[in-house]
């Protein structure tokens, strides 16, 4: 595999492989970073003990949000097009200095997921494996060989992690699938189809707040679409295709297999076997009494490859914002170079990937237990962070349209961006008032995970007043690359 980036006078060692990518393409990576598996077997019996009932209404309203918040972010992606997505868009609606802002927060966040997920999968690893085989083989070993397996795809052309994501969602869903026809086959659960767990006076139900940063968490990369515009085929019209089946299927998928999982137990009773022994595991309990040893089994398997999907999707979003900022000069620029051969930005990989090893062995260093603390530690921070994010690029595509809708309606340039930013802002306050629910951490561990979010902000914001007062020309070009095409 060559490494050495493309050398070139027109400045090609710093562009991406453009037309790469499809909008089929661009699906896979949106729902596989989703991993809808990973969420229903491995994160929603969390979800369920916490808020019962509420659950799969969670999921759904969630998705309404962002499928409101999507009309304006991909009104947008018409005229901004950048691998730095949230980061572009911010600067460009809100000011370049909030984006740079914006850019730090979008490393952190996205990096915090990776390294979580890699984690997760570790353990997932672990614990199917010893499952099928006997053998115990610790998490650590799965995780690092995960994360050599990613690297190595990372710096390979694109397309091929696209047909990989693709597989492996394929699959899960599948065996999703499978589980709620063996619920439906047996009468729907043992109280039958149980149609009031949908009913909105659930969300009153305690623990929704931590319910949610699980429920928003399960669509975190969506926005994939539009890190991957400059490699994407006809962009204008890929990446809203592409974000609006995903974030629907998403909707509609995580509602109806989460209902089903409270009909398999009962509504009534699932919030009580989420939080007993063996909760973490009713997913696979309900697919052996309901489809059979074999259907779990499989599902054990798939988990794994959902889990190595997920951490792959967003290794690839968490590498393209070390691109972008390379590529703009806030970080090294070796960061925003790619390589002669596939074009991919191997310099971003190895850095990504060095920031993974080193929270594997600090777990194993520390004795922590990567599923309960470095899995949902890490992401509690990612996925608020994604959400500030949101409601940021909610609030940018108002200011950019503000002066010119260029024949878009007020709904997609106004409204929505603005009744989506509104209702972020209202979930981000209720996430940080019961974050103790997720993390189940103490007040000082739970401020410490939050900190590096207006840190991260704080830092972007003077790194970029630095550079206007030092390089305005610089200044000027920032959020500008690949911009206003189109």
């Amino acid at each position: 595999m060559q490494s050495t980036a493309v050398a070139s006078p027109s400045g090609t060692d710093h562009i991406l492989e453009h037309g790469a990518i499809g909008t089929g393409d661009l699906v896979f990576f949106v729902v596989a970073a989703a991993a809808p598996l990973t969420v229903t077997a491995g994160v929603a019996p969390v979800s369920i003990g916490m808020a019962g009932q509420a659950a799969p209404l969670g999921y759904l309203v969630s998705g309404l949000l962002l499928i409101v918040f999507a009309a304006g972010f991909t009104a947008m992606s018409r005229y901004v097009r950048n691998a730095g997505a949230f980061y572009a868009y911010i600067g460009r609606g809100l000011g370049r200095t909030t984006g740079v802002g914006a850019a730090y927060v979008a490393l952190l966040a996205y990096n915090a997921i990776e390294v979580g997920l890699l984690a997760a999968f570790g353990w997932f690893t672990e614990s199917g494996f010893q499952d099928l085989t006997g053998a115990r083989v610790p998490w650590w070993a799965w995780a690092l060989a995960g994360l050599a397996a990613i690297g190595v795809l990372g710096c390979l052309k694109v397309t091929l992690s696209a047909k990989v994501l693709g597989v492996a969602l394929a699959l899960e869903v599948l065996i999703l699938l499978v589980l709620a026809g063996g619920v439906a086959a047996h009468g729907g659960g043992p109280g039958g189809p149980q149609f009031g767990a949908l009913s909105p006076e659930h969300l009153g139900n305690a623990g929704v707040g931590g319910m949610f940063v699980l429920a928003v968490g399960a669509f975190i990369g969506f926005e994939a679409t539009a890190i991957y515009a400059e490699e994407a085929r006809r962009p204008e019209r890929s990446v809203p295709r592409a974000t609006y089946v995903a974030v629907g299927f998403l909707a509609l998928f995580y509602t109806f297999t989460v209902w089903m999982i409270l009909n398999a137990y009962g509504a009534d009773r699932a919030q009580t076997v989420a939080n007993g022994p063996g909760g973490t595991d009713m997913v696979f309990t309900a697919t052996q009494r309901f489809v059979g040893a074999w259907a779990a089994d499989a599902m054990h398997v798939l988990l794994i490859t959902s889990a190595f999907a997920a951490t792959l999707a967003f290794h690839n979003g968490a590498t393209r914002y070390f691109y972008a900022l390379g590529r703009e000069g806030l970080l090294p620029r070796r960061l925003g170079t790619v390589t002669a051969r596939h074009r991919s930005p191997a310099a971003a990989v190895i850095l990504q990937s060095a920031l993974a090893l080193a929270v594997v062995l600090g777990t194993v260093t520390a004795g922590q237990d990567p599923y309960s603390v470095t899995f949902l530690w890490t992401n509690g921070t990612g996925i608020l962070g994604v959400m500030l994010l949101q409601a940021l690029a909610a609030l940018a595509v108002y200011g950019f349209f503000r002066g010119d809708r260029r024949g878009l309606s007020g709904w997609r340039v106004v409204v929505a961006p603005l009744l989506s930013c509104a209702g972020l802002v209202v979930l981000i306050v209720l996430i940080c008032r019961n974050f103790a629910l997720l993390t189940g951490a103490s007040t000082a561990v739970n401020v410490a995970l939050l900190a590096p979010l207006p840190l991260a902000f704080g830092t972007g914001l003077v790194i970029a007043r630095h550079i206007r007062q030092r390089d305005p020309r610089k200044y000027a070009q920032l959020t500008t690359v690949d911009a206003e095409r189109g």
